[in-house]
């Protein structure tokens, strides 16, 4: 027979117990809210600067300098991304200013852009400073292309009104230095920035092709072979800067970052809060992807999409490169959603089914993959070729 006093014992004892089981419920919910904002939405300029210094990697070569995409088709297929998708996550790109259009349309918390050119993260370090300076569209892109701004261009104007009206407006160099002297200053005073003399050669560099060329400034601009000793680019027929801001998706929508001022205003925010960091990295070298990698999953993120353009192409032309970027996406954080995004360039042996590619974009179409599913095509010896990659794509 138990006694009265040894009930209310075991009373008190069932109590506590369900007081230390709520109090480490408590603790592990709390543990998961910290964990969830682990990953920053803003970072101080310095951690921005540390960010882009300890994770590059040397500056490589490549045939011209990619001032603007040759990707007709890169909007079409932001409606699937849309759905497939989670907001909140990190983008991971390549190139100049097409990652801005989808990083707007997919709202990630974070955003690392590689390139082997360290031209392409000049390029990005002149649209941060351009973009922090002006508040709206208009004001962009007069800074952009060092143009007066034309009379009557209001928030609501199209982005087709946008560029029409500066079409017609001839650069002014007393704009240019004026201009130019305000983004070194910006970059080096108001942030801080390290810059040194080459990279702040860099950066007057690729201004003087956006102030020559305007909104007709296209991937082939000029007539050198790449590199600093002029402008570089190959190929004929290359859609201008005007040409891809007017694209549209598969919906018929425009998406790109100037098609609205509330694009460009969700642009300018990620921009000011230092959540685009551009980084000097070879897709398959040993540290730019890894060193991100180990960020991001330090901080329990996840990547939501990877914007490959056609560097692939490269990467699988002959050598074991391709081979090493599996091995550096296999290091990265995915879930079922996480996608890759590839251009295809005159076809590229590209046979797949299914709709929203986008019609000739560049003479070819912009396609989708699983990351976690073409890394398990790899890992199981399925994917030996860029010719697999993209068959396995759609």
């Amino acid at each position: 027979m138990v006694s009265r006093n040894s009930r209310q014992a075991v009373h008190r004892a069932l109590g506590a117990l369900g007081a230390l089981v709520a109090a480490v419920a408590i603790a592990l919910t709390s543990a998961s809210r910290v964990a969830a904002q682990d990953l920053p939405s803003r970072l101080a300029d310095s951690t921005f600067w540390r960010l882009v210094t300890d994770f590059s990697e040397p500056g490589g070569y490549f045939r011209s300098d990619n001032f603007v995409s040759n990707e007709m088709a890169f909007q079409y297929v932001i409606p699937t991304l849309q759905k497939t998708t989670v907001p909140g996550g990190v983008y991971l790109g390549v190139g100049p200013d097409q990652n801005f259009t989808y990083i707007v349309a997919l709202r990630p918390k974070l955003s690392f852009i590689f390139d082997i050119r360290r031209g392409n993260l000049e390029e990005h370090l002149l649209y941060k400073a351009v973009i922090e300076l002006s508040e709206n569209r208009a004001d962009f892109l007069s800074r952009l292309f060092s143009r007066p701004r034309p009379a009557g261009l209001d928030t609501a104007a199209s982005a087709d009104v946008l560029l029409n009206a500066y079409a017609g407006v001839v650069a002014s160099d007393t704009l240019y230095q004026k201009n130019l002297k305000a983004v070194k200053d910006w970059l080096t005073v108001h942030h801080g920035f390290a810059l040194g003399d080459s990279d702040l050669a860099g950066i007057g560099y690729v201004y003087s092709a956006f102030s020559a060329a305007g909104p007709d400034l296209t991937y082939n601009f000029g007539s050198g072979r790449g590199g600093r000793g002029g402008f570089g680019g190959y190929g004929r027929g290359m859609p201008t800067y005007a040409d891809l801001m007017v694209q549209t998706d598969s919906a018929g929508a425009h998406r790109s970052y100037i098609a609205s001022e509330a694009n460009y205003r969700t642009l300018r925010e990620m921009e000011l809060n230092n959540a685009i960091v551009p980084l000097v990295g070879n897709f398959a070298g040993d540290k730019a992807i890894k060193t991100v990698a180990a960020y991001l999953r330090e901080r329990r993120a996840t990547v939501t999409a990877f914007y490959l353009s056609n560097v692939e192409q490269y990467l699988w032309n002959g050598s074991d490169d391709g081979r090493k970027f599996f091995g550096n996406v296999a290091a990265l954080p995915l879930d079922s959603a996480s996608t890759f995004i590839r251009a295809v360039f005159n076809g590229g042996g590209f046979r797949g089914g299914g709709g929203g590619r986008g019609g000739g974009g560049m003479r070819g179409p912009t396609i989708l993959a699983s990351m976690m599913d073409q890394l398990k095509a790899f890992n199981e010896g399925r994917i030996n070729s860029y010719y697999d990659v993209i068959q396995l794509s759609k």
